[in-house]
């Protein structure tokens, strides 16, 4: 049984309930956007949507140490941003190829104003 809202605004209670996603469903896109939430790691995240790159060369683009960049890549790896994959001892990086990613990045860039790099 369904418990009223304490204020009525004329609005269709049954509709907004029918429509209010679960935690459960949108874990994913809270965490992906908790972790875009720092600034370095938007910024990596925005580079390897455009391209695949190692940590060195993140890291000299970025102008921080690789550790660093290790910590923020494991991060954004974690909440499914980026993927990797291992090329004998180097490691590369690029986004994932998922709807939640490619909107993030057209987000991103229509927000901020950036314009693609030409390929």
């Amino acid at each position: 049984m369904s418990q009223n809202l304490p204020h009525q605004h004329g609005s269709n209670e049954e509709k907004i309930r029918a429509h209010l996603p679960g935690r459960e469903e949108v874990a994913g896109v809270s965490e992906a956007m908790k972790q875009l939430g720092d600034p370095t790691r938007l910024q990596i995240f925005w580079l390897l949507c455009h391209c695949e790159e190692c940590v060195l060369n993140i890291a000299a683009l970025m102008n921080m140490t690789s550790p660093a960049v290790s910590h923020h890549l494991r991060l954004l790896k974690g909440s499914g941003l980026i993927v990797s994959r291992r090329e004998g001892k180097e490691m590369y990086y690029k986004t994932a190829d998922t709807q939640l990613a490619q909107t993030l990045h057209r987000t991103i860039e229509t927000i901020a104003r950036i314009t693609c790099p030409e390929n």
